[in-house]
């Protein structure tokens, strides 16, 4: 009999205990963003320090300038990985309050139809009821074997939902303590209610605000229009140069470091059927935009974009004012993959946007914020072993999938502890995280549990 079986066993057996545990720690008002609940923040770091050490975790609360930090370290048996989790146990605030159902910090099962459960609270799917499934899958382990599979170190993080300030400088000055093999993640989505989902790829970003100046005033455009230059013109003939008529973004050396998704994935995410009518349909649209000869779910996943947040320049009030501006601006975002460098793209599109500006007038660049994309190798052992275990607990093939955003934790982990990310989660995408009445599948909550099991016998396997 594998090892596993019997953990699974266990793990159905204990529901309602791990029920219970997880409703303890819903209840604590864990906001970290509002300091009125700072005393919520330390009390649910310290439920999390005393439920690991009551499993054998050797556990503490590290304090940080902000919310403290939950680190736990278990040994496992020698030869074996070393695995670092990642979760965080604070909550976005509840506001408005009065469109909740139910009191958000009063955690409760309730049965939507016949046979469906969801367990509703603030934090239910993000994240204490994603990260106590990790949680749960090694209690069940140490119960049956009086050991884990891996050797695993835990972080649990109290700022996520503020911007994650403490992060950084927290891994830096522990790196030594915290590198391991490789990071998992519980902090997504599946594909679907039945199908289990690894995102490999996470979008990185470049962020540019660029102001062009012509005269020394706002003129009149009787007056002055023709000879004097239009800012807002000039602006406008720089992001239409951007894009081709296909889609493709003209700047030199945009797409360096960008590579072709591989066929075999491309064709698995077509079995997906997301389509540009199911994609756009529900937005009120129904013609892709981008690249032509790419699917949504490639330019979404796999493809760099660059689009306009926002322009600004001359009289935008009520009425009309003819007004030649004496500059305008414009926000700009550049989505990135694969090896794109931020630091050469961000370069390349302030050459592209200066040589567009007459001599008379100036342009002005200020950046916002800059990462690079994360790409899991689609080869990567800790990949295929993490996905054949999902397959085996849903019985339905589980999808490597992509993120248009990014989870700027992953991206850390790769720049101060040197780690690759399995980015494996059990929400849903109806969730309602952020938002009134947030609910976590009973079913995701329990079958996550056996899920993180059967990917830890797997990991721990040789070879």
């Amino acid at each position: 009999m594998s090892a596993v079986s019997p953990v699974l066993e266990r793990l159905d057996q204990n529901l309602d205990a791990s029920l219970e545990r997880l409703f303890e720690l819903l209840k604590i008002k864990s906001i970290s963003t509002d300091p009125h609940y700072a005393d919520d923040c330390r009390r649910a770091a310290e439920w999390l320090v005393a439920d690991l050490k009551a499993i054998g975790f050797d556990a503490g609360v590290r304090p940080t300038p902000g919310h403290a930090m939950v680190v736990a370290h278990h040994e496992g048996p020698a030869g074996s990985p070393h695995i670092l989790f990642y979760g965080h146990y604070d909550v976005q605030p509840v506001d408005p309050l009065d469109l909740w159902e139910s009191d958000p910090f009063a955690p409760a099962v309730r049965e939507v139809e016949p046979g469906h459960k969801v367990i509703t609270a603030r934090g239910a799917s993000d994240d204490k009821g994603q990260l106590m499934t990790f949680v749960e899958a090694c209690r069940a382990w140490k119960a049956e074997h009086g050991n884990l599979p891996c050797r695993i170190t835990l972080l649990f993080e109290g700022e996520e939902e503020s911007g994650s300030p403490s992060l950084k400088p927290f891994l830096e000055a522990n790196a030594e303590e915290l590198k391991a093999d490789f990071a998992l993640v519980c902090d997504t989505d599946m594909w679907d209610r039945t199908t289990p989902s690894i995102c490999t790829s996470l979008r990185g970003l470049v962020g540019e605000e660029l102001v062009v100046k012509a005269a020394n005033r706002d003129l009149h455009s009787g007056m002055y229009g023709g000879p004097a230059a239009n800012p807002i013109r000039i602006l406008a003939n720089i992001l239409a140069d951007i894009h081709d008529e296909t889609g493709r973004v003209t700047i030199p050396g945009f797409y360096e470091g960008v590579e072709e998704t591989p066929s075999q994935v491309l064709k698995a995410w077509e079995t997906l059927g997301q389509d540009a009518r199911s994609f756009l349909g529900p937005i009120g649209l129904s013609e892709p935009a981008g690249e032509k000869g790419r699917s949504v779910l490639e330019m979404v996943w796999a493809r760099p974009t660059a689009e306009f947040n926002g322009i600004s320049g001359g009289y935008t009030g009520k009425g009309f004012k003819t007004v030649i501006a004496a500059e305008a601006s414009a926000k700009v975002s550049f989505r990135l993959v694969h090896q794109q460098d931020p630091k050469k793209i961000r370069a390349a599109f302030r050459q592209f946007a200066a040589e567009r500006v007459p001599a008379d007038c100036k342009i002005e660049f200020h950046p916002h914020g800059g990462s690079p994309a994360i790409q899991l190798g689609y080869d990567s052992p800790f990949l295929t072993k993490a996905r054949q275990a999902l397959t085996d607990e849903w019985r339905k093939q589980a999808v490597t999938v992509g993120s248009g955003g990014s989870i700027p934790v992953v991206g850390d982990f790769r720049t101060y502890l040197g780690m690759e990310s399995l980015l494996v989660g059990f929400g849903l995408a109806d969730d309602r995280i952020h938002s009134p009445n947030e609910k976590y599948e009973l079913n995701s909550f329990a079958k996550g549990q056996r899920s993180w099991a059967r990917i830890l016998e797997a990991l721990a396997a040789r070879g």
